[in-house]
């Protein structure tokens, strides 16, 4: 008996040894049904997309296998153009919007190559989120409506509060109190302070190694110029555009633009300004925010603090760095608005390369990315690893609204489990979305770091000109598409250039201001605003119509 059944519980284990490994006829051909889809992204270093989770559900939920072309986020929009370029590209882009996408110019011009397939039919047909979104959204369908009524990608759009305001200035308020010195105020008071932060050994180690103020190079509000100059003059960061009384210009040949100049090489000539701020990179900023031996940064430009300081768990510097408002200068007081923190263009395109079935399934997997489930576990992470549905008394930002999501604490701020996209997986963070995460109320606690910013941004809110010329909204006609692109980067490669050039002392304001203008006249300046202004005028129709 004991030998009957000692073979009878081994032929059971035997066979559920082998039916575990053994897939089913449905598994089988699920997974040889499975839809190959060749996709281009920029890869974040802390992620590996192809062994990544959120990658892993999206191609078991909706039966395909990701090919990756992926590429780092130094040269990003280089090797995008490249790959582009050679005819043999992906099926589909899914970017990081923040590090490089499509352009709204790029998009009419592939799309009218018909390189880049129009969306609006599979939206009908198979993205039922999208569409809703599209039909309750004016400013999503405006962002992703091309003027021929096409939609030819999704744009990353997050209504983040304190994205809209990105041009910020975090000063060490430690510092202030041990030289009992004011929140500046004024372009002048805000000099007094870094030049004390230069001359008062504020970190006390009797060392002169105090750095009053830094920035880098990226497009997350950490370059310098532009929140200073806004003292003199409105500095959009982007286009260097202003708009009166319906009539687009150019900022940087005005008088105020050459005060904003030469206020800014005043602090630079002072040893005020780090020169590193003008090369930079983040990690090289980073680096001085943390520095090893002593806390040495007075004063960092950036969109949010956590650019060059940490503010994680366990940090020791992250609280000491708080908001300066927008400072007065001598005609002006502005925050630059970047209209809640979107930029025109698209991450998510499809390319004509992709097959029908690829399209689709594409399509789906946005559409998922439109819920707030699947827009959680592309943005943040797993649930039960990076978030988790909130528990009794825990408070959404928006006191008004039902908490829905709460961060599960990680040793890093930064994603580091691979179970999410992080930046790449931006795509539909409506407000609602993004107000429904719960925050603690200490606001220099990692868990209340929104919070943090919300507050911070109150400061700026409302500080920009009564007209702003609205680059995120205005489409460029096809026609002019490629010239206008072309003007753009090559005017703003020189206004860029040259504020560099007249800050460090390599041109002279004084002998070489009048050269530098007539540069812009030779370029053509005249008729890009000329294409600017044909495009506003054609938008505001559009809307009255």
């Amino acid at each position: 008996m004991k030998r009957r059944w000692s073979i009878a519980i081994t032929v059971i284990v035997f066979n559920l040894i082998l039916a575990a490994c053994t897939s089913s006829p449905e598994s089988d051909a699920k997974k040889e049904n499975a839809v190959t889809i060749k996709v281009f992204a920029q890869q974040e270093s802390s992620l590996d997309l192809a062994t990544n989770d959120f990658t892993k559900e999206l191609e078991r939920r909706f039966n395909v296998e990701f090919d990756w072309t992926t590429v780092p986020y130094e040269g990003a929009k280089e090797k995008r153009q490249i790959s582009l370029a050679s005819g043999k590209y992906a099926d589909a882009y899914i970017l990081t919007a923040y590090i490089d996408q499509f352009s709204q110019e790029d998009l009419l011009r592939y799309g009218k190559q018909g390189v880049i397939v129009p969306l609006n039919d599979l939206i009908d047909q198979y993205a039922p989120h999208i569409k809703k979104a599209m039909d309750e959204n004016e400013t999503l369908r405006a962002y992703s409506t091309a003027p021929d009524g096409k939609i030819y990608g999704l744009v990353s759009y997050s209504e983040c509060y304190h994205c809209s305001y990105s041009n910020k200035m975090w000063l060490n308020t430690k510092w202030l109190e041990k030289l009992d010195l004011k929140m500046p105020a004024t372009t002048d008071e805000f000099k007094k302070v870094l030049e004390a932060f230069k001359t008062r050994d504020p970190n006390g180690n009797g060392i002169a190694d105090e750095i009053p103020l830094s920035g880098s190079i990226e497009d997350f509000g950490v370059r310098i110029i532009p929140f200073l100059m806004n003292g003199f003059i409105y500095d959009d960061d982007r286009k260097y555009l202003s708009l009166k009384n319906g009539k687009v210009d150019t900022v940087a040949d005005k008088p105020e633009w050459r005060e904003g100049l030469t206020y800014i090489k005043s602090l630079y000539d002072e040893g005020l300004i780090d020169p590193g701020a003008f090369t930079q990179n983040a990690d090289a900023y980073w680096k001085i925010g943390e520095n090893a031996d002593a806390q040495i940064l007075g004063a960092g430009a950036a969109l949010h603090p956590a650019i060059f300081v940490d503010t994680g768990p366990g940090n020791t510097r992250g609280r000491d760095y708080n908001p300066v408002p927008p400072l007065a200068g001598p005609h002006a007081s502005f925050a630059v608005l970047n209209n809640i923190g979107i930029d025109p263009g698209a991450k998510f395109v499809i390319t004509d390369k992709a097959s029908e079935e690829a399209r689709i399934a594409l399509i789906k997997i946005a559409d998922y990315m439109f819920t707030p489930e699947g827009q959680a576990h592309a943005e943040v992470g797993k649930e039960g690893v990076d978030w988790r549905k909130p528990t009794d008394g825990e408070q959404a930002l928006n006191p008004d609204v039902a908490p829905a999501f709460t961060r599960i604490p990680q040793k890093k701020w930064a994603i580091s489990s691979n179970t999410g996209w992080s930046g790449m997986g931006h795509l539909y963070m409506p407000k609602e979305y993004r107000d429904s995460w719960t925050q603690v109320t200490d606001i220099y606690s990692p868990e209340g770091y929104e919070r943090r910013l919300q507050e911070a941004t109150l400061l700026y809110e409302g500080k920009e000109p009564e007209e702003l010329f609205p680059i995120w909204s205005v489409w460029i006609d096809s026609k002019d598409a490629d010239e206008a692109s072309f003007l753009q980067n090559y005017i703003k490669n020189y206004i860029e250039e040259n504020a560099l050039e007249f800050v460090t002392g390599n041109k002279s304001l004084s002998e070489d201001w009048e050269e530098y203008v007539k540069g812009l006249k030779d370029m053509k300046i005249s008729r890009y605003l000329e294409i600017l202004q044909k495009a506003y005028d054609r938008s505001l129709k559009t809307n009255k119509n």
